[in-house]
């Protein structure tokens, strides 16, 4: 038993880097492979492939396997392996040896493929973010963009929409975000005259978000309206921009759009993308109260978001008792909360909601009551609280919100009678609303369908189609041969 122990312990401590090492290079040498097969054969979805696959590994980079596979791809020789090599650590002797003895039978390239130039540059883009080391992340991702802006291949539109987003990222997590506002316009215009599609999406939603960063919400909205509009070649983009376009349509008071549009968005984002799906169902909870009315339960017990939504959840609740006292004291709870998700100022609209949601629920449970009793029962803390009872009323049966009359003079509310809502027009407005719904989410379906590339322009030649035919005429005699055969 000694010995086995013995024959365990030994071999393992060895073997423990080389084993690692080895395993993530040879993957990166696979996509590698994956990219210049791409490349070559022009297929724009392997290198699509290629990214996907990066991301997988990208918790498993380390300085040693980037530095093999930089001498494995670039060779030591080439300028982009003098640039890039400049960003990795080399003071693991260890693993340095081990990589320098997996890559050393590996001829350097002669000539570098700009597809595979621009991945290493993602690579290492990717290790410095993941390392925190912001300031030389924004050194190569500038570096990588001036390499970018002189090449002009449909095979690089993958790989550079994924450069734009971490170049954007780099200078957001140094907070300088606003230096490169000039720079993503002119690479929007460099992509629209390029037709680099993919490029613009994601330009356009980078721009939108350095806009709405700094709460410049007017030109967001002028880039929004005049930047070119075409199908969506990315979810994931196009997810984005609905949510950047609900947060700009909110500003501007046009809620029934931005919950639309945020509702879609949160609908569209991958499931993996938490944090994304709860940003969106923040700015969809309180478009939804101010357009007065109350989201459901379900959408505060989603899986994962319980905790995060737990304020918008109470602010719900206030809003839907239309308690005054309770939508205070929960908006300066959660204040340091509210801020930072940025819906603060949005919040503070909502105060006329929750007293019209209180004014409502009175108009239901009193046929008359006194201004000063509805002022009383809306809390109201100002100097003169029947006068503003009185506006709030007013106000409140001009726009229609509840069914009431005023009399000034005897100081009180008349409200009516309910009648049924299956008299009106609302249940056919329900209905047409969701079959509509379910209407563009079977065309969006269908445009989403993916079919082999040229099928339509393929066309049968006259040998081919006198060979089918043949082959067809074959077929049906022996068929009646077994028929005749069988009688």
């Amino acid at each position: 038993m000694t010995q086995d122990v013995e024959m365990k312990d030994h071999p393992t401590p060895s073997h423990s880097v080389s084993s690692a090492v080895p395993t993530t290079l040879q993957h990166l040498k696979e996509i590698a492979l994956l990219i210049e097969t791409g490349s070559y054969s022009k297929e724009v979805r392997r290198i699509a492939r290629a990214v996907r696959l990066t991301i997988a590994l990208r918790k498993k980079l380390t300085a040693p396997v980037i530095s093999s596979f930089l001498d494995h791809s670039l060779g030591q020789g080439s300028e982009a392996y003098g640039r890039l090599s400049v960003y990795l650590p080399k003071d693991d002797e260890h693993d340095m040896e081990v990589d320098t003895a997996t890559s050393g039978s590996q001829a350097p390239a002669k000539h570098v493929l700009p597809e595979l130039e621009i991945y290493c540059y993602l690579l290492v883009l990717l290790y410095l973010i993941d390392q925190k080391r912001y300031d030389e992340a924004k050194a190569c991702s500038s570096a990588s963009i001036v390499r970018l802006k002189n090449l002009n291949r449909r095979t690089i539109d993958v790989l550079a929409s994924r450069l734009y987003f971490y170049y954007s990222y780099s200078y957001e997590l140094t907070g300088n975000l606003a230096e490169i506002r000039g720079n993503l316009l002119a690479l929007h215009r460099i992509a629209t005259l390029r037709h680099d599609e993919l490029s613009q999406e994601t330009l356009l939603n980078l721009l939108l978000r350095n806009y709405l960063h700094y709460n410049l919400y007017d030109q967001a909205e002028k880039l929004r309206s005049k930047a070119p509009r075409f199908e969506a070649h990315s979810n994931q983009q196009f997810s984005r921009y609905l949510f950047y376009l609900g947060k700009i349509r909110t500003i501007q008071l046009e809620y029934t759009d931005a919950k639309e549009s945020l509702l879609q968005a949160a609908r569209k984002a991958p499931i993996a993308a938490r944090g994304f799906r709860i940003q969106c169902n923040k700015w969809a909870i309180i478009v939804r109260l101010l357009l007065g009315e109350i989201p459901e339960r379900t959408i505060f017990m989603q899986k994962g978001m319980e905790k995060a939504l737990r304020p918008y959840f109470e602010l719900t609740n206030a809003v839907r008792i239309g308690d005054l006292e309770l939508f205070k004291s929960v908006a300066e709870k959660f204040a340091s909360t509210f801020n930072t998700d940025r819906t603060h100022n949005l919040i503070v609209r909502l105060r006329h909601n929750v007293i019209r949601t209180g004014l409502r629920n009175i108009s239901i449970s009193y046929s008359r009551i006194s201004l000063a009793d509805v002022a009383k029962k809306l809390r109201l803390d100002s100097s003169n609280p029947v006068a503003d009872a009185e506006s709030i009323v007013a106000k409140a049966i001009r726009d229609g919100a509840i069914d009431a009359t005023l009399d000034h003079a005897k100081g009180c509310m008349l409200s009516k009678e309910t009648g049924d809502i299956y008299s009106t027009n609302e249940p056919q407005a329900a209905f047409n609303s969701r079959i509509a719904f379910c209407l563009n989410m079977h065309n969006e379906a269908v445009r989403a369908l993916r079919f082999p590339p040229n099928t339509h322009k393929e066309k049968e030649s006259a040998e081919k189609r006198r060979e089918r035919q043949q082959q067809e005429q074959e077929l049906a005699k022996h068929i009646a041969e077994e028929d005749d055969d069988d009688f």
